[in-house]
């Protein structure tokens, strides 16, 4: 998958994340972006399709 000429990174999370999906959108969100903030600093999630999160590399734009 690409976007904007950029390769996206594809990863996975912990399914006590994946849970929320269903009980809590905006918790859900919060919880997604924090969790890849914080193992990959500089990387944006765009879109999240179970079981992958697909994420772009913005260090350095």
């Amino acid at each position: 998958m690409i976007q904007d000429d950029k390769p996206l990174l594809r990863s996975m999370m912990g399914k006590q994340i994946w849970k929320l999906m269903r009980t809590d959108e905006e918790k859900f969100k919060r919880e997604t972006r924090a969790y890849f903030a914080l193992r990959y600093p500089g990387w944006t999630v765009v879109k999240v399709k179970y079981p992958i999160v697909f994420l772009r590399d913005d260090r350095g734009a």
